[in-house]
């Protein structure tokens, strides 16, 4: 059994949860988020939790069964957490002359390229930006989708990915770089 699969979610209040054919749905004040469940795992929705459990009448390999028990019971409980409390992720800009405005959902970037780069983000994602005097400008992004945030995330640092030399780049608020010495000078 799986370690994670067998811990039960408990549901907060002003959550519900339904379950459809292989589908869950969870809705809370920030919003519905569904998710597709393996039919060799069985979904137990009581009053206050939610338990998974590997279905042994299910034909299919005993690990993978054990995998999927884990998985799916992650993905739900991410679920219920961000239609409860929401996610939130920051990312700072650290370069000269690198800049983030946005109107809206359309975020502009100025990463020291010819051109400016333009990224439109779905409606489930809220963007704020923040440039400060003497500060590196930020992005905060919330989202109830964790899954969509992380994706949004990862499209943002490549446009400009941290590089150890200068330690330039795109990072998460608080993220260290290990940086490199760069070219020693030559022994005579």
């Amino acid at each position: 059994m799986s370690r994670i699969g067998k811990l039960p979610i408990s549901i907060p209040t002003g959550v519900t949860i339904s379950q459809k054919d292989d589908v869950v749905t969870v809705k809370g004040p920030k919003g519905e988020l569904s998710q597709y469940v393996h039919p060799s795992i069985k979904v137990n929705i009581e009053e206050a939790q939610i338990i998974f459990e590997v279905d042994e009448n299910h034909i299919e390999n005993y690990k993978q069964k054990q995998a999927y028990h884990g998985l799916y019971r992650s993905l739900v409980n991410n679920m219920v957490v961000g239609v409860s409390e929401g996610y939130t992720k920051t990312l700072e800009l650290v370069g000269v002359g690198y800049r983030v405005s946005n109107q809206g959902n359309l975020v502009e970037f100025t990463l020291g390229y010819t051109h400016p780069i333009f990224l439109q983000l779905p409606k489930e994602v809220k963007v704020e930006t923040k440039s400060e005097r003497n500060q590196n400008p930020i992005i905060i992004l919330e989202s109830a989708d964790k899954q969509l945030l992380g994706l949004i995330c990862a499209k943002i640092r490549s446009f400009r990915k941290p590089e150890p030399y200068k330690g330039k780049g795109i990072l998460f608020k608080g993220e260290v770089i290990r940086r490199k010495s760069g070219k020693s000078a030559a022994a005579k």
